[in-house]
């Protein structure tokens, strides 16, 4: 069984302590902004306000379930965790998608009976509070922006932050014109309006997410073509019995079981396979190959085998 990995560390692994740090202060401002909004929502009769303070509450979860996955994954892996917890940011990303979809239906029920009986909203509260989300959102969206590009959980952060300072600034809209042309209606507007959004955005993730979890081939890999290139190398007879999954962000694997003409020595073997690696790392970003070489033994050929 040849066996290797392609390690490339470029991605985000340099303040790893930082990323922590950030999304602990990103965490407070949010637990912050989610009391003083639930209480303003309350005193003002605002759904949209309360609405955006359930966003961020979703954040608030969100943001400690991307904490401790990201404490988490940096564990070492033991013999009987022998991927450590290399999983958990796309759990996490996973289980805040789903939150996402949950909170955004509650809204949407919310906002069409607000639409059946209008109230009337304090809607200076709402202006000034609003501002506060807008401030803490914006600041915190900056605080993660960095790490967002490079890591499927730290995405799924930044994007609830970044969606709760829009609604922040929807709602402070809506204060404004609650409060000049005491258009109540658009409260409940914008709830709906944030909760589509919502869905909008959590679709996508879960989506992602689901495909990993599921362990299906990344979609920027074509199993056939990594095969036919295999086929190429002397004296490499067939490829079958393919796996390719990936494990979490920066990790994509390749099993294979492959066929040779002749009976060839271990040694010519490890030639072969690092050609191999250098081919499916170069060509097609997997880092993690394993290689069962066969000679002359009766399975199946086929790619992809139902096992």
């Amino acid at each position: 069984m040849g066996h290797s990995h392609h390690h490339s560390h470029s991605h985000g692994h340099h303040h790893p302590d930082l990323k922590g740090r950030n999304l602990i202060i990103s965490i407070f401002l949010n637990i912050l902004i989610t009391i003083a909004q639930v209480i303003g929502g309350l005193i003002s009769g605002s759904l949209s306000l309360l609405s955006d303070a359930l966003h961020n509450f979703s954040d608030v979860l969100s943001l400690i379930v991307s904490y401790i996955a990201n404490l988490l994954a940096k564990k070492p892996s033991s013999t009987n965790k022998t991927f450590g917890y290399k999983r958990a940011e796309i759990i996490a990303a996973f289980v805040n998608a789903s939150a996402l979809m949950i909170v955004a239906v509650i809204l949407i029920i919310e906002a069409i009976e607000r639409f059946q009986n209008p109230q009337e909203v304090e809607s200076n509260l709402v202006i000034w509070l609003s501002l506060l989300g807008i401030a803490a959102n914006g600041f915190s969206v900056l605080l993660l922006k960095k790490d967002a590009d490079s890591n499927m959980n730290m995405k799924s952060a930044y994007l609830h932050l970044l969606t709760d300072m829009m609604a922040s600034v929807a709602v402070l809209v809506g204060g404004i014109l609650m409060k000049y042309f005491q258009w109540f209606w658009v409260d409940p507007a914008l709830t709906l309006a944030i909760a589509i959004y919502l869905i909008y955005m959590g679709f996508d993730l879960l989506k992602q997410s689901t495909r990993v979890l599921m362990l299906f081939t990344p979609e920027s890999i074509k199993v056939q073509e990594i095969v036919e290139a295999i086929k190429k190398i002397e004296p490499i007879k067939n490829v079958h019995h393919v796996h390719v999954w990936q494990l979490n962000e920066d990790e994509v694997h390749l099993e294979a079981h492959i066929d040779f003409n002749e009976d060839i020595r271990l040694s010519e073997f490890d030639a072969i396979l690092e050609r191999i690696e250098e081919e499916v790392y170069h060509n097609h970003g997997i880092n993690h190959v394993n290689i069962q070489p066969e000679f002359g033994k009766c399975d199946s050929k086929q790619v992809i085998v139902q096992d």
